[in-house]
């Protein structure tokens, strides 16, 4: 890392990426080297800009974030924040973790401590993380209910996951079991709200 840190810009929400920039930007020893609305588009920024850390949106969807993690620095920036997602994005690397409502200086002290090979969270969010316990859910029956939560069918869930409708049934089945959830849509949310999906 040089005497500037570069860094890339992941939100799908283009009036957000283009303030957080402008706000970065005025911060000294900060670059924002590349923006990208699409989770596609993370892995070939990278690769052009060598940014020395990435700023991601929670809600963008990523297909590895523990590779991306080996490449750069990686701050998570979040809208509501859940203990769950906390613990999976540590578990992938994840440097650091803080949500929306924090201010451009807090994001740029995140974005130097990450630079520098530390970790910076939220102090509330870790708190609560180490609070909560672990998902009960196996990695089937999140994957089965995160597509299922975004509206697919079981036969399109048994495509995307390599398994038969039994199976996805058995795998949604579970879930809602240990969810407490009398619908699949129930156990989506009930899910989401604990941070486990």
């Amino acid at each position: 890392m040089g005497d500037v840190i570069r860094v890339l810009l992941a939100d799908g929400e283009r009036l957000i990426r283009e303030a957080l920039a402008t706000l970065l930007d005025l911060e000294a020893g900060i670059e924002v080297a590349a923006q990208v609305g699409h989770g596609d588009e993370i892995a070939r920024a990278i690769e052009e800009h060598r940014p020395d850390v990435a700023v991601l949106d929670i809600e963008m969807p990523v297909d590895d974030l523990a590779q991306i993690a080996h490449r750069c620095g990686i701050v998570i920036l979040a809208s509501l924040a859940r203990p769950g997602h906390l613990r999976r994005a540590m578990a992938a690397g994840v440097g650091g973790f803080l949500g929306k409502d924090a201010s451009a200086e807090e994001l740029a002290a995140a974005i130097r401590k990450v630079a520098a090979g530390g970790r910076y969270l939220d102090a509330e969010l870790a708190a609560a993380a180490m609070a909560t316990t672990d998902s009960p859910l196996t990695e089937r029956e999140r994957d089965a209910l995160r597509l299922a939560g975004g509206g697919a069918t079981i036969p399109r869930i048994a495509i995307a996951l390599h398994l038969t409708e039994a199976l996805v049934r058995g795998h949604l089945s579970s879930a809602m079991s240990k969810l407490n959830a009398a619908s699949g849509p129930e156990a989506v949310r009930n899910a989401q709200r604990l941070g486990w999906l």
